[in-house]
């Protein structure tokens, strides 16, 4: 019997190993930064009775009875991370999968209260883990929340309520908000070219290198099998070069070169000064944004982050968000994002740009969205 069972075991484990690596849930993906410690890049203050702002490394609030902060990206499966100090007397609310409007206890939004009569003066470590319909919160690691939610997406907000008069004193602080996407899948095994289909007629050259697609000369397109709409990507990229410029599209009509939205890879920016991209920078949305600050360096792996839902788009370069774009343009009757908006699903593709070209994308992974 015991000679059976570990035949069996042994089968089982051959039978796993055999399976396809792009069938595999990746499942936890890497931390992006929702605060960059400097601005309220990334947030929407709703309400008129609150003052958010960044202020010494937190977000920082001294006056509020119903006003909200609240992330301009939706999300769907993640982990929360976040610091929280309410120095007087009020509450502070940690809402998740919130929509913009209504209040979170009537909306199927979870939150989390923290603070009271008396305050808190400590710093509080909070955590908020949501996948599937399955919500927890802690903490300082001790379970706060634990309930079934009713929305699949939402915002994350912040809510302030004081219970006394102003003084101008900073009384709720947040700082160190991160969230890392949960339930993600692979779209590239690492191994083959397998649910991927190449343009033909063009330049580029494409081979799977070190676990990589790379991707040389140009131009030329290696786009999905699958069509995409709303979804959460984040890849590995390396440019092999000095101010290589490539890209990954989005929302593209299948089979159709260089269409749909562009999250530009290009590391350079002018003099000394990340802040001044040159065409566009990484992580810019090409012809439409600049990437606020050019991150990453060539000949360095990088982590890129894009969030498509509906008309909001936005990107993080590890784990810094760079860009953030509510497209009210017409509709692009050619698919093309560079002139207006593209709201049908489309391919994935990586770009080869030109003679020059030499980069390497590695740990393509999607969470879709509903």
């Amino acid at each position: 019997m015991k000679r059976k069972m570990i035949v069996a075991v042994a089968a089982a484990v051959l039978l796993a190993l055999a399976a396809p690596a792009h069938a595999q849930d990746v499942d936890v993906g890497e931390w992006i930064n929702l605060f960059d410690g400097e601005t309220l890049f990334g947030w929407e203050s709703l309400g008129s009775d609150n003052n958010w702002q960044a202020q010494n490394g937190s977000l920082t609030c001294t006056a509020g009875a119903g006003g909200a902060l609240m992330t301009t990206t939706e999300f769907k499966d993640f982990e929360l991370q976040l610091r929280v100090k309410v120095s007087r007397p009020g509450t502070v609310g940690i809402a998740v999968r919130s929509p913009l409007d209504g209040h979170p206890s009537e909306t199927g939004a979870g939150m989390i209260v923290l603070g009271g009569k008396e305050g808190n003066a400590d710093w509080q470590n909070v955590r908020v883990t949501a996948r599937g319909a399955d919500v927890t919160a802690t903490v300082d690691e001790k379970v706060v929340e634990d309930f079934k939610a009713t929305t699949e997406l939402g915002h994350i907000g912040i809510l302030y309520h004081e219970y006394h008069g102003l003084d101008g004193q900073a009384a709720v602080e947040v700082a160190d908000v991160k969230l890392r996407p949960l339930t993600l899948k692979a779209i590239f095994n690492g191994q083959t070219l397998d649910g991927w289909n190449i343009i033909p007629g063009h330049k580029s050259e494409f081979k799977v290198l070190d676990g990589a697609i790379n991707i040389t000369n140009g131009n030329g397109q290696i786009e999905t099998d699958g069509l995409y709409k709303n979804f959460l990507l984040q890849l590995e990229i390396i440019s092999n070069g000095e101010h290589l410029n490539s890209g990954v599209f989005f929302r593209g009509p299948k089979s159709v070169f260089w269409k749909g939205y562009e999250s530009q890879v290009r590391n350079q920016w002018q003099g000394e000064d990340r802040t001044k991209p040159v065409d566009f920078g990484t992580g810019g949305i090409y012809g439409v944004q600049l990437s606020r600050k050019v991150v990453s360096s060539d000949k360095e792996w990088f982590t890129k982050t894009v969030v498509a839902n509906g008309n909001h788009f936005s990107v993080w370069i590890n784990g810094y968000q760079v860009a953030d774009l509510l497209d009210t343009r017409p509709v692009s009757n050619e698919g093309d994002g560079k002139n207006g908006y593209v709201p049908e699903a489309g391919t994935i593709h990586l770009q080869g740009h030109d003679p020059t070209t030499n980069l390497s994308f590695r740990k393509i992974h999607l969470q879709s969205y509903p």
